[in-house]
């Protein structure tokens, strides 16, 4: 027979067992594997052995946590990880990543947490330097889209090593992961920086991005004089007006025209000239009928733009396609470089 529990004195296990019992009861979502190891383990098996419970003592169990709760004034996170977090965009990007080092270093926070934002080209950088094991199991912490990222950066074989030994670390214990994301931060702290992040070409592009046409074909024109490696390079980070046809798919015209507000659309489309007017029939193609006409119409009705209007409307489209691709709405499509050389 099962026995009933009725009120008596009970263990901080025991009311503990009860509170979470009644909230599961209720439907609510309750997240128990933020708890260390140990007190997942102790709850488990305090509910395993607790039966029948009583209504007064459920009742005087959970009035004595309400009272608790209306006790305190403020609370405070406990540990460093969640304290940064709080405190995220206060404190200097330096400290907070020394904050972290530390913290993981002596083992007071997860290392694992400021592993997963390292920059791809750093735990790239770890993947081909540390061991295959050690790589391997930094994969299976990663997130996988921060993974699938990482593994692009790598030569086949050394991913194929990688792929391969990570079915071999299903049955690591928490404490020799712990070991290994500490020992995985002290090596990307010896790895060199550069004094300047971010690639070069990268930082070209995106200023040429964000400049008039004028600007970015003389720019592009002089870099192929000097370094036609580069400037081919450079090309390939630049997605303008006329790079819409190359780099959006037909499917996703309607939806971007629904985003840009109607009078930017006609400008764009109005003052679109020479290399700029494909994308103009291009984006017209991908409407339906009545809707292509309709902009036709209004087109012809605006008259004539100016060069300067006509390139903020053409920039602020642009702007659009890439705020949907950074929020998900939409994939630009990968360009070649020879592509990129008969548009630009």
């Amino acid at each position: 027979m099962i026995p009933l529990i009725t009120t008596q004195p009970l263990s901080a296990r025991q009311k503990a067992a009860i509170i979470v019992r009644v909230v599961l009861g209720e439907g609510e979502e309750l997240d128990l594997s933020k708890l260390p190891p140990d007190l997942q383990t102790d709850l488990a098996q305090e509910m395993a052995l607790m039966g029948l419970v009583d209504r007064d003592t459920r009742n005087a169990v959970l009035s004595e946590f309400c009272d608790k709760l209306e006790a305190v004034g403020v609370s405070f996170p406990g540990n460093i990880d969640s304290t940064l977090d709080l405190l995220d965009g206060h404190l200097s990007a330096d400290t907070n990543d020394r904050l972290r080092r530390l913290a993981a270093l002596n083992g007071t926070g997860d290392p694992w947490e400021r592993i997963a934002n390292f920059s791809p080209l750093l735990l790239a950088e770890l993947a081909r330097t540390e061991s295959v094991e050690i790589a391997a199991v930094m994969f299976s912490k990663l997130p996988v889209p921060r993974a699938t990222e990482v593994f692009g950066l790598l030569d086949p074989q050394r991913s194929r090593q990688i792929a391969y030994a990570m079915s071999l670390t299903s049955s690591i214990e928490e404490k020799a992961l712990h070991r290994i994301g500490r020992a995985l931060i002290q090596a990307a702290d010896a790895v060199p920086r550069p004094a300047i992040e971010g690639k070069a070409v990268d930082k070209v592009g995106a200023i040429l991005n964000g400049a008039t046409s004028t600007t970015r074909e003389e720019v592009l024109t002089g870099l192929d004089e000097d370094d036609t490696d580069f400037a081919t390079e450079v090309r390939k980070t630049i997605f303008a007006w006329a790079n819409i046809p190359a780099r959006v798919d037909v499917r996703d015209i309607p939806r971007i025209i629904r985003e840009v507000e109607g009078p930017t659309m006609i400008s764009a489309m109005a003052g679109a000239k020479g290399k700029n007017k494909p994308t103009v029939d291009f984006l017209l193609a991908g409407l339906p009928t009545r809707l292509a006409e309709s902009l036709r119409e209004e087109v012809e009705t605006i008259g004539t733009v100016t060069s300067k209007d006509a390139e903020i409307a053409m920039s602020n489209v642009v702007m659009t396609i890439r705020r949907m691709e950074a929020d998900g709405d939409l994939f630009l499509i990968a360009q070649d470089a020879e592509s990129d050389e008969q548009i630009d």
